[in-house]
């Protein structure tokens, strides 16, 4: 499994995100597998189309959420949908249903 957080410099929410989504794969027994974090610029948003707002996860080359993903997020940030309304990272459950996936 390959698994990629893109965000922006100075992300607010890379920090929870990464957190939750480590959680997310050592709960589903994914302890080994890294998280590469990729910092994406003015330079390299265009070049990276899985891209929808910072943060975004990838797994595998897809993101889960892109369901909720507007276009032309650009080096914006993101929100993602929740139990408790909108929110700027993914829950811990729903990273959870995303890894299973």
């Amino acid at each position: 499994m390959r698994v990629e957080l893109l965000v922006v410099t100075d992300c607010p929410n890379e920090r929870p995100t990464f957190e939750r989504l480590r959680q997310a794969l050592d709960d589903a027994g994914h302890e080994d597998t890294p998280i590469a974090v990729r910092i994406v610029t003015e330079d390299t948003v265009g070049s990276i189309p899985a891209f929808a707002g910072s943060p975004t996860v990838v797994i595998d080359g897809a993101d889960p959420f892109a369901e909720q993903v507007s276009p032309g997020a650009g080096l914006s940030c993101r929100v993602y949908r929740s139990a408790a309304g909108m929110a700027g990272a993914p829950s811990l459950d729903d990273l959870s249903r995303a890894v299973a996936r």
